[in-house]
């Protein structure tokens, strides 16, 4: 169990969580869940439209150097990585110039996620939870996997009800002893970042954060959503309320004893 208070908005809000073995491991498998595409997994708030297109350049950039990519390029690369690699998460060359491999994605979540098939009193089998932040999830994915397909996955295998479009995959990498956060467009695709990158997370590390938004927008919540924020609200609300009760009666026990012993009236 864990108590953790990050702040919702401008309301901070708490709610004690367990999780299963599922989550607590971050370790699954996705491979059935997918025909089209080699994916198995290991283990908004939306922001107002600025007009400006997100990472179109570092989409186009990886586009290009994908392109100019020889099969024998890969090759080399792939045998670079796995070369450079100093644990068990190896990335596997196909005939048909597909690879696949592993990422670890750091769950790093400020806001509740609502959980399908929650404990008993959750509204409609849904549950509130804070997901602890900085928790690895470890998947195994092909080339061909985008960053929206990877946040669905994520979503789909902890059963997340929330709309995937709250969340963005964001890259993490250093540069001239600074390290930088950069949101991932939803059409680059991680595991050639890696590969580009190569093993160590130093250089190279993925966050699933939310979506970045100045004002809560609550029209983009679900009316089960909305219960669920109301109900830890509550909560929170009676937590604050006992805190500050037993710190007020512990101020007046000790008043009491210092006036006793000061001869002073009881």
């Amino acid at each position: 169990m864990r108590d953790i208070k990050p702040v919702f908005g401008c309301v901070r809000v708490s709610l004690q969580m367990s999780w299963t073995s599922t989550m607590s491991s971050g370790y699954s498998s996705l491979e059935e869940d997918s025909e089209e595409y080699f994916f198995t997994a290991r283990t908004s708030l939306f922001k107002k439209p600025s007009g400006k297109p997100t990472n179109l350049k570092d989409v186009e950039k990886e586009k290009e150097l994908r392109t100019h990519l020889t099969h024998e390029d890969i090759r080399q690369k792939v045998e670079q990585y796995n070369a450079d690699s100093r644990d068990l998460f190896k990335m596997t060359l196909n005939a048909n110039g597909m690879y696949t491999g592993f990422i670890k994605v750091q769950m790093d979540l400020r806001r509740p996620i609502t959980v399908k098939g929650g404990r008993a009193g959750g509204v409609k089998g849904q549950e509130a939870f804070y997901l602890p932040r900085g928790s690895i999830n470890t998947l195994h994915i092909s080339s061909a996997n985008t960053v929206r397909q990877v946040i669905e996955a994520l979503l789909k295998k902890f059963t997340v009800a929330d709309n995937p479009a709250k969340f963005a995959l964001f890259k993490r990498f250093s540069r001239e002893d600074q390290v930088y956060t950069c949101k991932l467009s939803e059409k680059e695709h991680p595991l050639f970042l890696r590969l580009v990158a190569g093993p160590s997370t130093d250089t190279l590390s993925f966050v699933l954060k939310e979506q970045q938004t100045g004002e809560v927008l609550w029209d983009a919540f679900s009316i089960p959503e909305l219960h669920n924020f109301l109900r830890i609200l509550d909560k929170e609300e009676q937590d604050q309320i006992c805190s500050i009760t037993r710190r007020y009666n512990a101020y007046r026990e000790k008043l009491d004893e210092a006036m006793k012993a000061a001869g002073g009236p009881g």
